[in-house]
């Protein structure tokens, strides 16, 4: 996966298509990330310790990798991720349109 837990993203496809977000966690194995206040889903909840009341809650699904892009911090477009070597020899991502790294 290009993108990982911090990174701002852009929806690029579905129902949020066109809004921004932070990633809040990423699920590797199922190709998967969760965008804070994006596909958001209402969920029924009993009573426990953590929600005494229960009832209806509202919070953020998971979302196909491939239906985001990274928002480049110089560029500030969503694009492709590029990876480069540096000559101390790190591995690092950069931008496929302004060609700055990504940290």
């Amino acid at each position: 996966m290009n993108v990982r837990k911090g990174d701002l993203v852009k929806v690029i496809a579905g129902r949020d298509k066109g809004k921004e977000g932070r990633i809040v966690r990423s699920v590797p194995k199922e190709e998967r990330v969760v965008v804070e206040k994006i596909n958001l889903v209402k969920r029924h909840q009993k009573p426990t310790p953590e929600f005494a009341q229960g009832g209806i809650i509202t919070k953020e699904a998971p979302i196909h990798v491939s239906n985001v892009m990274l928002v480049c911090p110089s560029c500030k477009k969503a694009t492709r991720v590029a990876h480069k070597i540096l000559d101390s020899g790190k591995k690092v991502r950069a931008c496929k349109k302004c060609g700055a790294t990504i940290e």
